[in-house]
């Protein structure tokens, strides 16, 4: 587990705001999410050099953004979306990025393990990103509906009685959304990762067992197994990476069409 582990890199005295000290060390975790940041920018910038032919980049970053304004953002929310499409493909973009660099850098884990780390296999990470997503969906819905952002909570054609049951229950639903949205993505990310460092761990193990000679080179057999098993897992944990990302920005867009599409739909 010493690969969630967050390290610092650059000491930075701390800063003391009142009775509060923060650490703004440069960590392990800070700079995945810097790279992250910054190769999601550098790629949304050379892809958006509109060119009559559209090169690789270019159709792959036109593909991602059709993906969420055409596939996903239009059929929920409808027309009334278009202004959030920017807001959800970033948000999809980082996560995507983060949880595909977090694959590409654990390679480098056995050499330099302080330097690489997955940021969407920690729950720090990934609840700040579902809060985000939380606050702006609250935020846009009082300033779309007022008050009226509470019929949210209370179904209408529903008896006073049966009302009283439900407005409760919607209500605290709607409160665990940012945990949910964070625990998916944590899990998934942190799940992936420990299985496939456990099969890594075999394939060196088992080799090292067998090379003693005798039977135990029946254990080159074990080890040749767990190599095919992390490569399947490698393939699997890419998919994985863009599914998250993808399913992120599907609940940001269905909690966000709940209150801007509030009573009507679209």
């Amino acid at each position: 587990m010493e690969q969630f582990l967050v390290h610092p890199l650059v000491k930075i005295p701390p800063l003391h705001i009142g009775g509060l000290t923060l650490d703004m060390s440069i960590t392990n975790a800070t700079l995945a999410m810097a790279f992250a940041a910054f190769v999601a920018c550098a790629f949304l910038f050379a892809a958006g050099k509109r060119q009559l032919v559209p090169g690789r980049l270019q159709s792959v970053g036109e593909s991602l953004f059709d993906l969420i304004d055409q596939t996903l953002v239009g059929p929920i929310m409808g027309h009334s979306g278009r202004p959030y499409v920017p807001f959800i493909f970033t948000i999809f973009m980082l996560v995507l990025v983060m949880n595909m660099a977090g694959l590409l850098l654990a390679f480098g884990n056995l050499a330099h393990q302080e330097w690489t780390f997955t940021a969407t296999a920690q729950l720090a990470v990934t609840l700040t990103l579902a809060l985000i997503s939380f606050l702006s969906v609250v935020a846009i819905g009082f300033i779309k509906n007022g008050l009226g952002f509470f019929k949210l909570f209370t179904p209408s054609g529903l008896p006073l009685p049966m009302l009283m049951l439900v407005a409760p229950l919607e209500f605290l639903s709607f409160m665990i959304r940012p945990v949910t949205l964070a625990m998916r993505l944590f899990g998934n990310m942190l799940g992936g990762h420990v299985v496939m460092y456990m099969f890594a761990s075999f394939v060196v193990g088992l080799g090292l067992f067998a090379l003693q000679g005798g039977i135990a080179y029946l254990a080159f057999a074990g080890s040749g197994v767990s190599f095919a098993m992390v490569v399947a897992l490698t393939a699997l944990e890419f998919i994985v990476a863009f599914l998250q990302a993808f399913v992120f920005a599907a609940l940001t867009t269905v909690y966000l069409n709940d209150v801007v599409n509030l009573g009507h739909g679209h």
